[in-house]
Parts: structure tokens; sequence; C-alpha cells
């Protein structure tokens, strides 16, 4: 399994968002870059986490990150997620996980007491090279944004 660190380049990838248009990591060169990696739309921890970057995009943006949600869910599920959260940030579909697993987003991990293939719920921030400056996986769905925030040097909202 990929591991990434700080330091190394973020893989770059083109993703379908929620409405269908491609959306390439390097449209964000010379921006800082949150990209955050999640189960499934519409499920309670995703929902909570999705709902925190709503809540916390004008700081972020504020300080100059852009935020970027990737999942496994097609872009017509995304969009239903993006409209029933007022959700303001791209929503991206990856659903053979080919970006998870560059990312080291995707493999084992255990579900109620059993071991299981899928999503691991990571996040990485991304300076304006596309260079990774933080990489945090298996990552808790609630407090993560603030945890984040923290770990990033802004102030709580």
């Amino acid at each position: 399994m990929t591991i990434l660190e700080a330091g190394q380049a973020a893989p770059d990838f083109t993703l379908l968002d929620q409405d269908e248009h491609p959306v390439s990591l390097s449209d964000f060169r010379g921006r800082r870059v949150i990209v955050y990696f999640y189960p499934a739309a519409q499920t309670p921890g995703c929902t909570t986490q999705a709902c925190d970057f709503r809540d916390s995009l004008a700081s972020l943006q504020g300080a100059g990150y852009t935020v970027l949600g990737v999942s496994r869910d097609t872009p017509e599920k995304l969009r239903a997620f993006r409209e029933s959260d007022g959700l303001t940030f791209p929503l991206l579909s990856d659903p053979d996980h080919a970006v998870h697993e560059a990312y080291g987003a995707w493999g084992e991990k255990q579900n109620y007491g059993k071991t299981v293939t899928g999503v691991l719920r990571s996040t990485f921030v991304l300076d304006e090279e596309g260079r990774i400056v933080e990489a945090q996986y298996n990552v808790k769905a609630t407090g993560h944004v603030a945890r984040l925030r923290k770990a990033l040097g802004l102030t709580t909202a």
C-alpha cells in the first residue's frame, strides 16, 4: 500500500465532479489544496465531515485553501449529497478507486471487528506547488476539521 508523506509530490488526477465536469489537481497549481477521501456520500460520518468542511470553508478559503472531497460515489449521488447538505466545494467521483490507491486511501481496515478492504478516511494538505504538507490517514470524521485547522495553525471559527 502507498503511504504518502510530507515533502512528496501529490499524485495528479483528473476526476469528474458532481456536475460531471472534469477536475484536475493540476488546475489548482499556485493554490493550497486540501484533498480529503471519505467512504460514502450521505452516510452519517461522511455527512458530519462534509458539513464541517462546509462550515469552515470561508475561513479555510480566507487562509488560501481550496477543499476537494473524493469518494467512489457517482456524480449523480454526489450531486444529491451537495444539494441535500448545501455543500459548496467540489465533490469528485473516483469509482474505480485508482486515485484512492495512489494516495494510500484504499486498503484493509477493521469494520465491526472484521477486516475489510475499502476507503481509509484520509486527508492531504498540498502547497502551491502540489507538494504534500500534511498527510493524515484513518482520521475520525467527527472533529476532524477542527483538528486539521489546529495542525494548520488556523484559529477555530
